[in-house]
């Protein structure tokens, strides 16, 4: 490729629209899924390139965190174009509204069992298919609305829907009938094809033999979420018993680490309800003010705090302020923050606080790395 059409990490961080850190931020995380060429003996980029860090940068929008974006991605792979983005992105969405568990809704959801046979139904004609191409007709197959594609699960991040259709496809490659042909691309094998053209009570018979198929993967996570769990408790404990100051530097720190930009905490004293800033630019151009709240686990946050925080953000003419604390805030509180319109205001519980800093990595050691490999399907090509 001509030197003129390759890009450099900050001219492509300019064309996606982000600063050259927060660019360089997310090409150090995603750097096995972003295309790179060599010119000379430097790393370039190229067009599709841009187009896979603008979709990072539209999920990351959409309200979820670079740990849940390296899932989605690990899970389903790259899209190959904007309409199938579109549809991961809303299917992932973070808004609260949306992930609301209703054990209606779950009783409209087809188990793995019954997605068995429609799973092999709809690759019957031989050829290959992506997990996202299976999972989209699988849900239009079941017509199933956006609260039965999007509802996870009471006490876990997995989405319903989509938890169950992995389950399935193990099932299916682990006892043969689909073929893993490619990395996230399946095709239904010579044994898939006899079990569709089986008679209703030898298919249903199999299926339940399918549904004690347990993957592996799935209890590991399983007891991660727990380990993580029982962490966030620890953190939320060890974080309301530190003194108020030290609250405000951790806070501070998390934000940094989490690529907003340099942070400082404010003056002790006469903060006007400020208690850190984190310059967004070099030269402070665009501003994230910061309030934390060190309180018990019984006491709330109300509108009227949150309210007086968004007083304090019009003293200083900004438009971007993040609430954290470790309690947890009233809905009225959440309502008025969700209400604004002249500026954004992220509010964070003490819950949330608590996984943030597992996900980056901030008041916790690594104890263990476990490693989970996968054929390189690459590496086996042609050259």
């Amino acid at each position: 490729m001509k030197a003129e059409k390759l890009l450099s990490k900050t001219k492509m961080s300019e064309m996606v629209g982000w600063s050259e850190a927060n660019g360089r931020r997310w090409v150090k995380n995603f750097k096995e899924y972003i295309p790179t060429e060599l010119y000379g003996n430097k790393v370039m980029y190229n067009m599709d390139s841009v187009r896979i860090m603008k979709f990072l940068k539209r999920m990351n929008e959409a309200g979820l965190t670079t740990p849940e974006i390296k899932q989605i991605i690990n899970r389903e792979g790259i899209p190959k174009n904007h309409s199938e983005e579109q549809r991961l992105i809303d299917l992932h969405r973070a808004a609260r509204s949306s992930k609301e568990y209703d054990e209606n809704i779950l009783i409209t959801i087809p188990t793995a069992g019954e997605m068995m046979i429609p799973y092999l139904d709809v690759m019957k004609d031989g050829k290959p298919y992506s997990a996202n191409e299976i999972t989209e007709k699988l849900a239009v197959f079941y017509n199933l609305t956006e609260k039965q594609r999007r509802m996870k699960y009471e006490n876990n991040p997995d989405i319903i829907f989509l938890s169950r259709v992995r389950s399935v496809r193990y099932s299916l490659k682990k006892e043969n009938y689909i073929e893993e042909v490619n990395k996230l691309t399946y095709q239904i094998t010579e044994e898939g094809r006899n079990l569709l053209n089986e008679n209703e009570r030898e298919r249903s018979e199999e299926v339940e033999e399918l549904e004690k198929v347990v993957d592996p993967l799935t209890v590991v996570n399983e007891k991660l979420a727990e380990l993580e769990d029982e962490l966030a408790e620890n953190l939320l404990k060890q974080l309301r018993d530190i003194h108020w100051m030290k609250f405000e530097d951790i806070v501070v720190d998390l934000l940094t680490k989490m690529g907003y930009g340099d942070g400082r905490v404010t003056q002790r004293s006469n903060d006007e309800g400020i208690d850190g800033i984190i310059k967004e630019d070099k030269l402070g151009l665009d501003n994230i003010y910061v309030q934390a709240k060190r309180y018990a686990a019984n006491k709330s946050i109300g509108r009227d705090v949150v309210q007086s925080f968004s007083g304090a953000l019009d003293g200083k003419g900004a438009r971007k302020g993040v609430f954290i604390t470790t309690s947890y805030f009233t809905e009225s509180a959440r309502n008025y923050a969700e209400g604004l319109e002249a500026k954004k205001i992220i509010l964070i519980d003490g819950l949330e606080l608590a996984k943030l800093m597992i996900d980056h990595n901030v008041g916790v050691d690594v104890k263990r790395t476990f490693v989970v490999k996968a054929i390189d399907f690459d590496y086996f090509k042609d050259e």
